[in-house]
């Protein structure tokens, strides 16, 4: 493993990539159980649309993440991982089949092709060539604008950001005292994230080896131990563990493997409901989409989980992004033959990267802890948000350092930037960031009179963008 994974040259040890690709595991596990219950159950009021089960695209979720985490590693030797991509799946489900009617058959189609023509521009080289279009600016604020998003969904996960109809989000109330509606029960989980929060800084300024992976662990022993002071807590507690490890697996033969090709491919329910014009102008703009949001996620991940563990090259670029990309690729692919949505590079590898993964073994580490999550779906469950979610808000802490290189008294540099952090949180999306902060960019230039400075790979990314979202939004 030291020679294959290069670890002394690295600075790394086994122990160390081990105990981040668990990190990593842990800060990411959700999505086995958020992308089961999205396809499974979309309107949370027991309506299954897509007509999968729960079990079936936690199988397909857990395989893809797998599939696609163990390439990353192997190929690119970079401690990252892979899984179904958030938003993504939202988009899969809500937009594309709910909202237009495709079938779940139909929609995996475009997942697939989404893979296919990754593949080809990353064997061409044109997706490193559009990544080098991107702005100095856009660049250096990607990574400090994932921090917000990804500190945000820790935020949100531990319920201490609350939705809000007057303000849109919220701090929920720990007025325990004097409002009937904030119990004890309610905001212990609130109390467990802010104190793991705290731990965690503390072990981190100590020199403590997995500080982050001790907070998480140390989250879910606190959170079940006071659990104790609640009653009925533990009520209907045993009834998770379902010891039928078979039946997903099931569900998943006949449910989702392999429906890309079965079914996929045959659009005659659309095509009579709304036309062949129609089914034409849908299926490409629901592609652009697709792969636009695909690309700048993954590209938008590899450069910030990086650029956080200070593994980017001299010239500033992700090593080994061709091999990364493709693992991507292949990894999509991999999950539209599953059965589920696209898979991505996950932010929450920079959990991992900030507890000192450095090497293709941390992924490996990550990939083990899917495999055995596969068997065990209530292992992983078990895991409270509250205690995860203090691992996304501290390696967001870690991430926003980047704004020191950013020159905030250049207009042409602040304001890309700036768009660029603050749009990825406030619309949940890493590539809407992204293309915020290049429009801006190119608009800023060309007004100024240096519209020569522009790369004429950044006016076309840029037309892309703004093409995507006047058409499919």
């Amino acid at each position: 493993m030291k020679k294959f994974f290069k670890l002394e040259e690295h600075g790394t040890n086994v122990k160390t990539e081990i105990v981040a690709g668990i990190t990593t595991f842990m800060a990411m596990a959700y999505i086995l159980m958020v992308n089961a219950g999205m396809f499974a159950n979309p309107f949370g009021d027991g309506t299954n649309v897509l007509g999968v089960s729960y079990g079936a695209i936690y199988v397909a979720t857990a395989i893809s993440a797998v599939i696609g985490t163990l390439l990353i590693g192997l190929l690119s030797n970079l401690p990252l991982a892979q899984a179904s991509g958030m938003g993504l799946n939202a988009f899969f489900v809500y937009s594309v089949v709910v909202g237009m009617g495709f079938s779940y058959a139909n929609a995996l189609v475009m997942v697939l092709v989404d893979g296919l023509v990754f593949v080809l521009l990353t064997v061409t080289g044109l997706r490193k060539t559009i990544f080098a279009a991107i702005p100095k600016a856009v660049k250096t604020a990607i990574a400090a604008g994932i921090g917000l998003f990804i500190a945000f969904i820790g935020l949100q996960n531990s319920g201490i950001v609350i939705k809000s109809d007057a303000t849109l989000v919220d701090l929920h109330s720990f007025n325990i005292f004097f409002n009937d509606a904030v119990t004890w029960e309610t905001i212990m989980p609130l109390l467990v994230t802010i104190l793991a929060v705290i731990a965690i800084a503390i072990m981190s300024k100590k020199k403590v080896k997995g500080a982050i992976l001790w907070g998480i662990l140390g989250a879910t022993a606190v959170y079940y131990a006071l659990g104790f002071t609640i009653p009925g807590f533990y009520e209907g507690f045993a009834s998770k563990f379902n010891l039928d490890v078979l039946a997903p697996f099931k569900d998943f033969g006949t449910m989702a493997v392999g429906k890309v090709f079965t079914e996929g491919f045959n659009f005659t329910s659309f095509i009579e409901a709304n036309g062949v014009t129609s089914f034409v102008i849908t299926f490409i703009t629901t592609m652009l989409a697709f792969c636009m949001v695909d690309m700048f996620d993954t590209l938008g991940t590899l450069y910030g989980a990086c650029a956080c563990g200070n593994m980017l090259t001299e010239e500033g670029d992700v090593p080994n992004m061709d091999k990364a990309m493709l693992s991507d690729a292949i990894a999509t692919c991999t999950g539209a033959i599953c059965g589920t949505s696209t898979v991505t590079t996950f932010v929450e590898s920079s959990a991992g990267v900030a507890e000192g993964g450095r090497t293709g073994l941390t992924s490996i580490a990550t990939a083990a802890m899917f495999l055995i999550a596969m068997f065990f779906a209530p292992v992983a469950e078990l895991i409270p948000s509250c205690a995860t979610a203090a691992a996304l808000i501290y390696v967001g802490v870690l991430m926003i350092g980047g704004v020191i290189g950013i020159d905030w008294k250049d207009p042409a540099v602040a304001v890309p930037a700036f768009l660029t952090m603050a749009m990825m949180p406030f619309t949940y999306n890493i590539s809407y960031g992204i293309a915020f902060g290049l429009i801006s960019y190119i608009l800023i230039m060309l007004f100024t009179g240096r519209a020569k400075e522009i790369k004429v790979g950044t006016w076309i990314i840029g037309v892309l963008f703004a093409v995507m979202f006047f058409v499919s939004r």
